[in-house]
């Protein structure tokens, strides 16, 4: 059933509504609107109404969501943790279908609807990562948007055969391709973005490039990435994940790449570590860059933490970014709600007529306190249909 009539919510201007669907799409917002004979009808009892949340950078395929507690032990370099990954999934058979499932509907009780995902893509797994991931994907189809971003994880250049599976990957469904620290990793930039944004035009999709470089290295390649993305005409199509050079960089060369990120709208996606530089929203706002939010991975080989939560994302990103006042607490909320789709290219997303009926009521009083308070969901519509209460999943879908 897509069809709804949401009765008596506050919407975010802070007045009371009621919300027709029609057919999974928001038809009218309103007052005492009238339900046709036939049509569902939920009381949303004065409860705030926030759209479908948004998780802009997630590695659905690495979760160990679901599953025992995995020990670990390896190493502090970048190194490490991509070699023990990778030898780890082989040996124990990791089947990324079963465990993206399980945490793509974790998402879904907490009121995601629109999720990106990084896939990884080796010549040891070859696709079969992004297969396990694309048979969630369409088994979950109505319920969860996910995109997949197919994912150098071990390197490009210095893994020969891995442009080979990415153009594979690109032909075989994925929608975007992703790059990793082509200086620190492949040791050639140049040569490893020209590869990356080849295989990209080729297929025409959007590229999303972790960036973990720091400071004047990281800059130096971000600079690369501007060259290749103006040269190509693939302003909007860019996002750089991560990009920690932007918060060891001084003012003068900050100021010139913010400047030229936002006359190319390239996005930046930001989880808001507190162990590393990030990128400032405040200063990303002011210069016109969308500034985004995600987890990275959630309960993996890499790390025990993160949750499927993106209002306490959000909470993350205003702490990280010392937002106090409600407007800017607003602007964390941003960044896991019409940024992320705006810079994912998630298409009819909102509150607003036209737009699909993906729709989250909390118990709170305002943004500020469903992101603080991390408010209970209360009720999880996607596409129209109800989808989760009170935490739990709707008839049918455990």
């Amino acid at each position: 059933m897509t069809d709804l009539l949401l009765k008596n919510v506050r919407v975010l201007q802070g007045e009371t509504a009621d919300v027709l669907v029609r057919d999974g799409r928001i038809r009218q917002i309103g007052r005492a609107l009238d339900a046709s004979p036939g049509i569902a009808v939920e009381d949303g009892e004065g409860a705030l109404l926030l759209p479908g949340l948004v998780e802009g950078h997630a590695h659905l395929d690495k979760t160990t969501w679901g599953s025992p507690w995995y020990v670990n032990d390896v190493g502090s370099a970048l190194t490490d943790r991509i070699h023990n990954e990778r030898q780890w999934r082989a040996s124990t058979g990791h089947d990324a279908a079963s465990h993206a499932r399980a945490l793509a509907l974790a998402f879904l009780r907490e009121g995601t609807t629109r999720i990106r995902t990084h896939v990884d893509i080796d010549t040891d797994a070859g696709l079969r990562h992004l297969e396990g991931v694309h048979a969630t994907r369409q088994e979950l189809a109505g319920l969860v948007e996910i995109q997949t971003v197919a994912f150098p994880q071990s390197g490009l250049l210095i893994r020969p055969g891995t442009a080979e599976l990415l153009d594979q990957a690109l032909a075989s469904g994925a929608d975007a391709l992703g790059g990793l620290d082509p200086s620190a990793i492949d040791r050639d930039p140049a040569r490893s973005l020209d590869v990356l944004f080849g295989i990209a035009d080729k297929h025409g999709k959007p590229v999303d490039i972790h960036l973990h470089e720091p400071g004047e290295l990281g800059a130096f390649t971000l600079e690369l990435i501007l060259d290749r993305t103006q040269a190509l005409g693939m302003h909007g199509k860019v996002v750089i994940s991560h990009a920690f050079c932007l918060g060891g960089v001084d003012a003068k060369r900050l100021d010139g790449l913010l400047q030229r990120l936002a006359a190319l709208d390239v996005a930046l996606l930001t989880t808001a570590p507190p162990s590393r530089p990030v990128p400032a929203v405040r200063a990303c706002r002011e210069a016109g860059v969308t500034i985004f939010g995600g987890n990275d991975g959630i309960r993996d080989t890499w790390t025990p933490y993160g949750s499927p939560d993106m209002l306490a994302r959000a909470a993350l990103i205003g702490l990280r970014n010392d937002l106090r006042r409600d407007d800017e607490v607003e602007w964390a909320f941003d960044c896991v709600t019409a940024a992320a789709a705006r810079a994912c290219g998630f298409a009819d997303y909102g509150l607003a007529p036209g737009a699909r009926a993906d729709l989250v009521l909390v118990d709170a009083s305002c943004v500020a306190e469903a992101v603080v308070t991390r408010a209970p969901r209360r009720l999880v519509v996607s596409g129209g249909a109800i989808v989760a209460r009170n935490g739990q999943d709707a008839a049918g879908l455990a």
